[in-house]
């Protein structure tokens, strides 16, 4: 899969994202009719939306990023290293602190970003936030009159379902049956809204969106059969 990939012009990343307002009751009355409507077929009219409202951060019409994690590659004295950085707090500033970050560092054709589910999430998640809060599009987000070769993503969920298309397999089961170690977590996606919302923790969201990414990294380098990392070799920046 690494033929003509070098691992040092990869950013892997991970995004947390929440309801855009706490409680449906926040929302206007128009968007609350826009939620019920766009919700409609999942809800299948067994469940109100209001209790659904729980879920809304799955959607970038109703939801935020409150955190976003990257990680890559450099060699340090010959010695391989994966750096670990987040962005988060308010999302526009964390949106425009990304931006910078792709266009200074990330922004040759050669240059990759490479998520779980990312071309069907992360990806265009971030791109519609961004258009959202105003912000012009970086390259690697604009998919704008590009042709498939053309566009700058890798996603590890693609990779793994060898072109069988309707197969899902998510980060967790990956990791276990693929050997690669991850530490107990103390949350999982679902908890993510409450644990901003309710314990105003976003520091343990952060810690969860940074295991994440380290994963897709440790996935990337398993489908490659290459040596996956060892704690000394991740450093936080």
């Amino acid at each position: 899969m690494l033929d003509k990939i070098k691992l040092r012009n990869v950013l892997f990343l991970d995004i947390e994202t929440v309801p855009e307002v706490e409680s449906f009751s926040q929302l206007s009355l128009e968007k609350q009719e826009l939620f019920e409507l766009k919700t409609q077929y999942q809800r299948k009219d067994e469940i109100s939306a209001e209790d659904f409202y729980e879920r809304a951060g799955i959607w970038a019409e109703f939801g935020k990023i409150v955190c976003i994690s990257v990680g890559y590659f450099v060699n340090q004295d010959s010695q391989r290293e994966f750096r670990v950085k987040s962005l988060y707090g308010e999302e526009r500033e964390l949106l425009e602190s990304f931006k910078t970050l792709l266009e200074g560092h990330f922004n040759q054709s050669y240059h990759l970003l490479c998520a779980h589910n990312g071309k069907e999430f992360d990806f265009p998640y971030i791109a519609r936030r961004m258009i959202i809060q105003r912000i012009q599009l970086p390259s690697k987000l604009n998919l704008f009159g590009k042709k498939p070769w053309e566009v700058a993503h890798l996603d590890t969920l693609e990779l793994w379902k060898f072109g069988d298309y309707k197969h899902y397999t998510s980060l967790k089961l990956l990791t276990n049956i693929l050997g690669i170690p991850s530490p107990k977590e103390d949350i999982d996606g679902s908890d993510v809204a409450r644990v901003y919302y309710e314990e105003k923790n976003l520091d343990k969201i952060v810690k969860y969106c940074e295991r994440d990414t380290i994963v897709v990294a440790q996935l990337l380098l398993r489908f490659n059969n290459l040596e996956l990392l060892k704690e000394g070799e991740i450093v936080s920046v």
